[in-house]
């Protein structure tokens, strides 16, 4: 668990909203060069120093809408861990929550991968927030350029 300040004073950036997880973020919305950007990795090998994500921009409009849908996600996450709601709850299962559902179907467009997306590599750390809160994650990542040599990171 590392310090905020440090993270950042060492190029961290803050990733936003998981979308995903398997042993580590696999898709979500981070920062990159301070400005959001999707990310996704269907690479489940894990375990490397870096992993490598498709990395694209996310608009003005899609980050709000994500950052509703996480609001969501967040508040039965807090139910979920206090033992108030059931797994069979979680909104992502559909037909759970109307407006989670809706905001799936909005934004499925703006969480397809475009042919352009950029290939960089992350490394990962951890904050020493809780893991999911509605301000983001408490995880962080710091960009190097990936497998098809775009060093634009």
């Amino acid at each position: 668990m590392w310090d905020e300040a440090d993270l950042i004073a060492d190029g961290f950036e803050r990733v936003h909203i998981e979308l995903d997880w398997y042993d580590g973020p696999r898709a979500g919305i981070a920062d990159l060069n301070g400005e959001p950007h999707y990310f996704d990795s269907d690479d489940c090998t894990l375990g490397g120093a870096l992993e490598e994500y498709r990395v694209w921009p996310a608009s003005t409009d899609a980050v709000a809408l994500e950052l509703e849908q996480w609001a969501i996600y967040v508040g039965w996450n807090q139910r979920y861990l206090a033992g108030e709601v059931g797994v069979d709850t979680h909104p992502g299962h559909g037909g759970v929550d109307k407006r989670y559902d809706e905001l799936t179907a909005l934004l499925a467009p703006y969480r397809q991968i475009p042919a352009n997306a950029r290939k960089l590599r992350a490394e990962v750390r951890f904050d020493q927030s809780d893991h999911y809160r509605i301000g983001g994650t408490n995880v962080w990542f710091r960009w190097h350029p990936g497998t098809d040599l775009d060093s634009g990171a």
